[in-house]
């Protein structure tokens, strides 16, 4: 497959941001991107091309992106692995399940997808309206994950700190972090037009877009697994079920069990820039609560009450 780059002339125009981790960020199409990737984003944008039976997984930055793509993992190749022989024992997740913007790169080396899973399986942080059009206007299947922003902020900031992708940069204070996080300053956000984006599109589409949220899936797993399978066209059998096959799954893509995996403690992906370990903190629902004040967390209800005002979108506080 010949790729791409598609460059625009007036790129020099483009709004450009510091983030709070040293990362240059570019407002692009109404959303902020790190600039590492915005050739990429557009080389998937105008190059890529899905096939009929592709799955997607959609989400924002540590939103739970690793558990997803564990989880459709399993459940779609369920038929070609057994769960005590899962690639997931020996490999991180996101070597699995490469991200869209990752595969239209110039330096993408793991094995192709088709390779390791049937169907194919790519991530994405894009948001709704810069996904290629193979994917966005098509009955591609789309499955998006989101978190409470609340938590979502706190996982982003130990990240990053985790993870000095500009080795020289100064990071931001605390404080400083959340009020631009507010503002929607971050990697693929504003945090509010990526829900609603791929939530409108679940709500006019339902069979395309599975709209998920993180707490539900801590809350009821179980439930929630059945329900990926359903809508990847593969379902649980009478006999899978009392055999104990989704409460299987559902152990080996827990957080306690991959983040216990030699493989999750080492190594590196994305070039050796990212720790394995990092994309597994806590996993914890309500973990803000130890780090921000009672004003911070009341200005992000209200900006989400304001975000959210008349979408039908909400999260449990």
């Amino acid at each position: 497959m010949e790729k791409k780059h598609v460059l625009d002339n007036d790129d020099e125009l483009l709004e450009r941001r510091t983030g709070w981790d040293g990362q240059r960020l570019v407002n692009y199409g109404g959303f902020w991107f790190p600039e590492m990737f915005l050739r990429s984003i557009r080389s998937a944008r105008s190059d890529f091309v899905a096939k009929n039976t592709d799955v997607i997984l959609a989400t924002a930055p540590k939103a739970g992106t690793t558990w997803l793509k564990a989880l459709t993992f399993s459940v779609a190749n369920r038929g070609i692995h057994a769960v005590d022989q899962s690639p997931l024992l020996n490999s991180n997740p996101h070597k699995l399940v490469p991200f869209i913007e990752e595969y239209m790169g110039e330096h993408y080396n793991p094995p192709p997808p088709e390779d390791v899973s049937n169907p194919r399986i790519f991530a994405s942080h894009m948001p709704f309206g810069m996904l290629p059009d193979s994917v966005a206007k098509s009955e591609r299947k789309i499955i998006y994950l989101c978190r409470n922003p609340l938590d979502q902020f706190i996982s982003l900031h130990h990240f990053f700190a985790s993870n000095k992708i500009e080795k020289d940069a100064v990071p931001l204070g605390f404080e400083e972090s959340f009020d631009m996080f507010c503002q929607g300053i971050i990697g693929f956000g504003p945090f509010w037009e990526h829900m609603i984006g791929y939530w409108n599109a679940h709500l006019e589409n339902p069979k395309k877009v599975l709209f998920l949220k993180y707490e539900d899936l801590k809350e009821d797993i179980v439930l929630n697994v059945k329900k990926i399978a359903e809508f990847v066209g593969c379902p649980f059998s009478e006999e899978e079920v009392g055999k104990g096959v989704v409460e299987e799954i559902s152990k080996l893509c827990s957080f306690g069990n991959l983040k216990n995996l030699e493989v999750n403690k080492n190594g590196y992906v994305m070039d050796g820039v990212l720790k394995n370990s990092t994309f597994f903190r806590k996993g914890e629902v309500g973990d803000w609560t130890n780090y921000l004040s009672s004003e911070m967390a009341e200005r992000m209800k209200k900006l989400m009450e304001i975000k959210f005002e008349g979408s039908g979108l909400t999260f449990k506080i």
